[in-house]
């Protein structure tokens, strides 16, 4: 209750001040006349700049295809046996052909042994307790039902 009597109080005054500085304060000039009309002229801007030409592309004529060169018999041998060698062979073995070609960028380290862990002996089983004493609990914080 104390805060709505404080807001009706407070937006009272406010709401008095406000109405006092109006009548107290000029007023600014109204704009009442055809000169004092918004300028609504159309602004156009040009631009130097000039972009390339549009390219067209002219799908109405066939593709144009590659001529033919006439091989010779021992191309044509070559070219005829080279497919019946590979399909010999598996992908796998292949794949394992491709690979062992490779050579390694960089050296090889090497392999370091395993440094052993040395074992030590522990010097006591665990921390000693310490009991303190403590403040007796009062108010709120004697109910210990959480």
């Amino acid at each position: 209750m104390p805060m709505m009597r404080y807001f009706f109080f407070v937006g009272g005054a406010l709401l008095a001040l406000l109405f006092i500085l109006d009548a107290a304060l000029p007023k600014p000039p109204v704009a009442d006349g055809p000169d004092t009309a918004v300028d609504l002229t159309t602004v156009r801007i040009h631009s130097d700049r000039k972009w390339p030409e549009r390219v067209v592309f002219d799908t109405s004529v066939p593709a144009a295809v590659p001529a033919t060169v006439p091989a010779s018999p021992a191309q044509i041998e070559a070219n005829v046996s080279a497919p019946a060698i590979v399909a010999d062979i598996s992908a796998g073995a292949r794949v394992r052909d491709v690979f062992a070609q490779f050579v390694p960028a960089y050296p090889k380290k090497p392999e370091l042994k395993p440094q052993q862990k040395r074992k030590t002996a522990t010097s006591r089983l665990g921390v000693p307790m310490v009991r303190v004493a403590q403040q007796p609990r009062f108010g709120f914080l004697a109910n210990d039902t959480w």
